[in-house]
Formats: structure tokens, C-alpha cells, sequence
């Protein structure tokens, strides 16, 4: 039998997010208590701690102890990011989809990464005509009010508990988010029915996570769903 996989790995990409932010600050020079870091990033000292020991172990020039603080002893220089016309074309297309979005917090981090991104932009490069796309419709407005409670239980494994407008209710560990242009769907394993549920995220009544997190397990995870639509 599979062991389940361990909860933290769920936290993975939070955490590379983390660390890079951590370099991002320590770029300064100065000298930063663990307790001042965590504040900032919004989580426990005793994660700085870890976090810390992996930056040193990876070879960064951090210096520092526990109780003490934290300093960046040589400037560290991230390189840049070369893209090409049509990758760059297809960021500036995902970032226009997700700013006409129906989710608001998304829609504000489109938009805001769409500035920093003009303003560093070659003019050679600029003119790609990805803004001139609007992504519109009534079933991804009418998905609005529940896209940020399921990106929030996908992200951290909660449960939810859903009704549908026909009437059939479920409780279903969501998995995986899909917009196909006008609307939104959402893939989710059913513990009522033992299943997979794949269904369009307007016809939701009524959405509440009820706070249980959940493990995949084998045989109910994302990848297993893509197998079955597939036959891989």
C-alpha cells in the first residue's frame, strides 16, 4: 500500500516564493533578526530559521545565528530572464485573461505585474497586441463569488461543501480549476459518491469550506484524474 504524501508538500511553491523574497530583502546589507522577517513575510521564526539554514546550505553568503539576526555578507545579482517574441506574447495573453478575470485578488496582481512589466519593457517588444484582448461572459461573472474560496481550499486542502442550483449537494476535495473562456470549471474528488466530480463552477448555489483538510490519497489525486481522461 502508498504511503500518502506528506502535508507539506503542499506548501512547496509558497516556500521557494519565500526564499526568494528573503533574498530580495537581505539584499540590503543589513543586519535582520529572524523575529523581523518573519513579521514580514507572515510566518513563524522558527520557519525563518529553516529557511535561513537551506539559504546557507545552498551556498549564499548568509551569515548569522539565531537570537542574533541574519546578513547577506556579498551582494547577490539574480540574472535576468531572457524570453523570446512568442513567449513573450504568451505572458502578456495570460496576464490579460487574468486581469478580466473574475476573481478580484487575481485581477489586481494582473495588473499590477502588468506595470512592472511595461515599464521594463523593450519598445520592440510592446507592441504584441495581448492588451487588446477582453475576456468577458455571464457564467464566469456569475463563477465570480466563488473562485477565490476554491483557489484558497485547492491551495491549503480543505473540503468544501457545495449545492448546486438543480439541487444535488456534495462534499468534495477540489483539485484543479479550469477556465475555458467564457467559463470556470472545477475537477474535485467526491467523498459522497467516491468519484471524481467535474463540473461548471456558475452552476454553484451555494460554496462553504468547512474547514477540514484533506491528503491525496492514491488513486483520487489531479494526475490520476488526468490518466483516466486521457487513458496514459
Amino acid at each position: 500500500m502508498t504511503a500518502p504524501r506528506p502535508a507539506w508538500h503542499v506548501w512547496d511553491m509558497a516556500r521557494d516564493d519565500r526564499l526568494f523574497d528573503l533574498i530580495q530583502i537581505l539584499r540590503d546589507g543589513a543586519l535582520h533578526t529572524a523575529a523581523d522577517l518573519g513579521a514580514r513575510l507572515g510566518v513563524s521564526t522558527r520557519t525563518i530559521w529553516r529557511d535561513m539554514a537551506t539559504l546557507a546550505d545552498s551556498g549564499l553568503p548568509v551569515e548569522g545565528e539565531r537570537g542574533v539576526g541574519y546578513v547577506l555578507r556579498a551582494p547577490v545579482n539574480l540574472p535576468p530572464l531572457a524570453v523570446t517574441r512568442d513567449e513573450f506574447e504568451a505572458l502578456r495573453l495570460g496576464l490579460a485573461l487574468v486581469a478580466s478575470g473574475s476573481d478580484a485578488g487575481l485581477r489586481r496582481a494582473a495588473s499590477s505585474l502588468r506595470a512592472k512589466i511595461s515599464a521594463v519593457t523593450p519598445l520592440a517588444l510592446s507592441d504584441t497586441g495581448a492588451d487588446s484582448f477582453v475576456f468577458t461572459g455571464v457564467a464566469a461573472a456569475q463563477a465570480a463569488v466563488h473562485i477565490g474560496p476554491l483557489r484558497r481550499a485547492i491551495r491549503d486542502h480543505l473540503v468544501v461543501q457545495i449545492m448546486m442550483t438543480n439541487g444535488p449537494t456534495d462534499r468534495l476535495r477540489p483539485l484543479h480549476l479550469g477556465f475555458w473562456g467564457t467559463y470556470w470549471t472545477l475537477v474535485g474528488w467526491s467523498e459522497k459518491e467516491n468519484i471524481f466530480n467535474h463540473l461548471r463552477v456558475d452552476l454553484i448555489a451555494s460554496l462553504h469550506l468547512d474547514g477540514a483538510g484533506f491528503l491525496s490519497s492514491p488513486g483520487q489525486t489531479l494526475d490520476d484524474w488526468i490518466t483516466g481522461q486521457t487513458g496514459a
